[in-house]
């Protein structure tokens, strides 16, 4: 299965007048948004599904991903907000899904929770060594039996402004 760690565009700075779960998309994070998708439509990408973080800003870069073309199906997903942690996602959500192996998912989240779970997917911990920008993608091959935790290999981090 293939994971597809991305983080949201860059949203409105956090106020008094703001809740953290209310800061939308600027403009630019909106374009990001849409550049990074639309590189992923040229590169031929989809997405069997893409689950986001109920976070605002988080939702709007699904949607625009689910806008151009890149997926039919958008799921809420509460592990993917702040304080989500991998193991719960993966005994809660994950296993009972049982996914083949062609698989393709999109994840929609935050940092430092994301890279996080990619090193944790790869090396079996949290090393705060990759970091993930602002509408990037951290790409993880699962493998197809026994543990996931330490067994995924990393085969795509990029920054945003690779597609831009």
């Amino acid at each position: 299965m293939e994971l597809y760690l991305i983080r949201h565009g860059i949203a409105q700075e956090s106020t008094k007048e703001i809740k953290d779960e209310k800061r939308i998309l600027t403009e630019q994070g909106i374009k990001r948004a849409q550049k990074v998708a639309q590189r992923f439509k040229d590169l031929d990408l989809s997405f069997d599904l893409i689950a986001t973080s109920p976070l605002v800003r988080a939702q709007q870069t699904a949607e625009i991903l689910i806008s151009t073309g890149l997926s039919s199906q958008l799921e809420q997903c509460s592990d993917l907000a702040f304080n989500g942690r991998i193991e719960v996602w993966i005994k809660k959500w994950l296993i009972p899904r049982n996914f083949s192996p062609s698989t393709r998912l999109a994840l929609v989240g935050h940092e430092p929770c994301l890279s996080n779970w990619a090193e944790i997917l790869i090396w079996g911990e949290a090393k705060d060594s990759l970091v993930l920008k602002k509408a990037g993608t951290i790409g993880i091959e699962i493998p197809e039996t026994g543990s996931i935790v330490g067994c995924g290999k990393m085969f795509w981090l990029t920054p945003p402004r690779y597609f831009i």
